[in-house]
C-alpha cells in the first residue's frame, strides 16, 4: 500500500495525478499559451465619447489585457466614434480600435489614405439605432422631426453616417428640414433634459449607459424606425448593406419601453487593427477578447454577445493573420 496515497493503489493514484495535470495544462492552453513570454510594450486603443460603449468596452478590455499581458501599456483615447476610429487605425494614430461595418466600408470605398491596411480581429456585438425624444413629444416617425432641433451625432462619428442616412430615406434634407445639432451620447441626454433640442439619434450597444442613466431623471421614449425606411437604405448599396431590420428587445430600457419591443435597425461592430502589428501580439490580443466576455459582460451587457462562432466573420475586413492564428488554434 502507498503511504503517500494511502487507500488507494499507487497506480490509480499516479493516473489520477496525471489526469489531472493534463486537465490543468489544457486550461492553461486556452488561458494562456504554455512556454511563451507574453508580449509587452505599448498599445492606443481609440474608443468613443464618454458614456457610450466603445469607451466602457475599452476600459474592461484593457483590464483584461493587463492581467494577461503585465508588460503591455494599453493607452485609450476618447474619439467621436466609428468615422473617426477608422480614419485614426488606417493612419497609424491609433493600433486598435471598435468601428461600425458601415463606417469601415465607407471608408475603404472612398480609398483613403491606409484603407487597405486595416485587418479584423472579431466581430464583438450589434450597434442598434435608437432615436430619443421626450415621452409627450408628437414625434412618431422620422417624418415627423421636420422643423425640429435634431441631434445627429458628432462630426466623424458612426450616428452621424448612419442617421444622414436614416433622414435622407425619410425625405428629409438634414441640412434645410431640421435645425443639426453636433450632439452625441455625452452630451444628447442632458440637451434633452434640459429642452435644448427636440430628439437625438445614438446608435450604440444595449443598453447605453447614457441614457440609462437618463432613464432615472427624465421621461422619454424612442421613436421607432420602420422596415420601409430600411430597405431604402439598402436601395442605395456600398456600405448600407450591412443595415439590418430588427427590434429593440424589451429588455433593453424595461421602464421606457414598458413591456414593448421597438422596431429599429442594426449594424455589427468591428474590433480592428493594422496589417503591420505583430501577429503574435494580435493572437494574444484575440485570445483575451474571446475568454473575457463573460467578465466584461458583467459590466458590458453588449459584450455578452461576443462569440467564438461569429467572431471570425469581420467583413468587409480580412482577418489579420494573428487572429487567424488563434481561430484556427481553436477551432473543433
Amino acid at each position: 500500500m502507498s503511504k503517500v496515497f494511502p487507500g488507494i493503489g499507487r497506480r490509480r493514484a499516479l493516473q489520477g495525478a496525471a489526469a489531472g495535470f493534463v486537465a490543468f495544462g489544457l486550461l492553461l492552453w486556452w488561458l494562456l499559451p504554455l512556454g511563451e513570454e507574453p508580449p509587452s510594450g505599448t498599445i492606443v486603443f481609440s474608443t468613443g465619447t464618454p458614456r457610450g460603449v466603445y469607451q466602457e468596452y475599452g476600459e474592461r478590455l484593457r483590464t483584461e489585457l493587463d492581467r494577461d499581458m503585465p508588460g503591455l501599456s494599453v493607452k485609450l483615447l476618447n474619439s467621436a466614434g466609428s468615422q473617426e476610429n477608422v480614419r485614426r487605425l488606417a493612419t497609424g494614430k491609433a493600433d486598435f480600435t471598435i468601428a461600425a461595418a458601415d463606417a469601415v466600408e465607407s471608408y475603404e470605398l472612398q480609398h483613403l489614405s491606409g484603407a487597405g491596411r486595416l485587418r479584423g480581429v472579431a466581430r464583438l456585438y450589434d450597434d442598434y439605432v435608437q432615436l430619443i425624444v421626450p415621452r409627450d413629444s408628437h414625434v412618431r416617425s422620422l417624418s415627423d422631426l421636420k422643423h425640429k432641433r435634431v441631434a445627429i451625432g458628432l462630426p466623424n462619428s458612426g450616428v452621424r453616417l448612419i442617421a444622414v442616412r436614416l433622414l435622407k430615406a425619410a425625405g428629409i434634407d438634414p441640412k434645410k428640414d431640421i435645425t443639426p445639432v453636433s450632439d452625441g451620447i455625452d452630451t444628447g441626454p442632458d440637451r434633452l433634459q434640459q429642452g435644448k433640442i427636440d430628439a437625438f439619434f445614438w446608435s450604440g450597444g444595449l443598453p447605453t449607459n447614457g441614457l440609462v442613466q437618463l432613464t432615472k431623471t427624465f421621461d422619454f421614449k424612442f421613436v421607432p424606425i420602420d422596415g420601409d425606411v430600411v430597405d431604402k437604405l439598402h436601395a442605395e448599396g456600398d456600405s448600407a448593406r450591412y443595415y439590418r431590420a430588427t427590434n429593440m428587445p424589451e429588455s433593453a430600457y424595461p421602464s421606457v419601453q414598458q413591456g414593448s419591443t421597438v422596431a429599429t435597425i442594426a449594424v455589427s461592430n468591428l474590433l480592428m487593427t493594422r496589417t503591420d502589428m505583430d501577429p503574435r501580439l494580435i493572437e494574444w490580443v484575440t485570445r483575451t477578447v474571446i475568454k473575457s466576455r463573460d467578465d466584461i459582460g458583467a459590466h458590458v451587457h453588449s459584450a455578452q454577445l461576443v462569440d467564438l462562432r461569429t467572431a471570425i466573420y469581420t467583413d468587409p475586413l480580412r482577418l489579420h493573420e494573428g487572429a487567424r492564428r488563434y481561430y484556427r488554434s481553436v477551432k473543433p
